[in-house]
């Protein structure tokens, strides 16, 4: 998964380990999720152990898929920041360079996971029922179908496309690159609110045919998806803005030498009003914050805005 404007932050998580660079937290919430997860599968198996068993499973499985987006991110140059783990599953933080490529495999590093896992775990599947322990290990046999199941199952709901699904997400990496940036969005944005639509239709029957916590956390699934379906939308609308927009002389962002736009583009972090930074000198004229970094519009580096200026960059070298 992605980070979005109705993500969860690390407010009201805990910390757990930090691997590879990159934080892991768990919110709260998937402590009432493993509570009820437990209590809700205990005729599943002779045992609670093999019910936790199968949660940890569950568990590793969606902090795997975290940890490939986050590694993938970084293999093509983006930036890696955090992991958090909800009860509507995980949250990877990253920032990929703004090029249809490098989206498109730190997204797709993902699901890579649950695929991979699909021929292993159907392997499995296939020597436990060879071997007959369905009656010689029940438990067991038992655990290996579900984690089966889990994982399949996680596979093909993250693939669907609905923005900002992994597949919602992949979905807008290919169109890109016919497109561009912001028709890319705006489409997969469109796309997302018709399969939310659908979603939610399957939803308010299992109000009717089933009730308690699924119900409840799959209409919270759905609000979240229409959240950021329609953030994206409105993200797809300012980029087609930006696209549009006059470019200012004197000023080449650092790292990919596009000019920024002219008009406020820019939100003040302190008083949430938008301006124009380069316009400004890094002044937000309503509360006269200073800024000395920015974000590049087109390939989102932050950078110091001083290196924008292009009498102060290097000159390319002679050839």
């Amino acid at each position: 998964m992605w980070h979005f404007p109705q993500m969860p932050t690390r407010q009201g998580s805990v910390r757990l380990f930090k691997l590879f660079g990159i934080t892991v937290y768990l919110h709260w919430a998937w402590f009432i999720l493993g509570i009820w997860y437990v209590q809700n599968r205990t005729q599943a198996y002779s045992s609670p152990l093999w019910t936790v068993l199968e949660f940890l499973s569950l568990f590793a499985i969606v902090l795997t898929h975290e940890f490939s987006h986050q590694l993938a991110c970084r293999s093509v140059g983006g930036q890696t920041h955090d992991i958090v783990l909800w009860f509507l599953g995980g949250v990877a933080y990253v920032s990929p360079p703004q090029r249809p490529g490098a989206q498109l495999w730190s997204i797709a590093a993902g699901p890579l996971v649950n695929v991979i896992l699909v021929p292993i775990l159907s392997l499995l599947v296939t020597v436990s029922s060879h071997l007959g322990w369905d009656s010689t290990n029940p438990d067991l046999y038992e655990l290996i179908h579900n984690v089966w199941w889990i994982n399949t199952g996680l596979l093909v709901f993250n693939m669907l496309p609905i923005y900002p699904l992994d597949g919602g997400q992949i979905f807008r990496a290919l169109l890109w690159y016919p497109f561009g940036r912001a028709n890319s969005l705006l489409v997969a944005s469109i796309v997302g609110f018709i399969g939310v639509a659908a979603l939610l239709v399957l939803v308010g029957l299992s109000f009717f045919v089933g009730s308690g916590v699924n119900s409840i956390r799959s209409a919270i699934l759905v609000a979240f998806l229409i959240m950021n379906c329609w953030g994206g939308l409105r993200q797809a609308l300012a980029l087609s803005k930006v696209a549009k927009a006059p470019r200012r002389e004197g000023f080449t962002c650092p790292v990919c030498k596009a000019q920024p736009p002219v008009g406020n583009f820019w939100h003040c972090g302190k008083c949430r009003q938008p301006f124009d930074i380069f316009g400004t000198l890094g002044f937000c004229p309503n509360c006269a914050t200073q800024y000395t970094n920015t974000s590049c519009p087109e390939c989102g580096n932050l950078r110091p805005i001083v290196e924008w200026d292009i009498s102060r960059q290097e000159p390319p070298p002679l050839v």
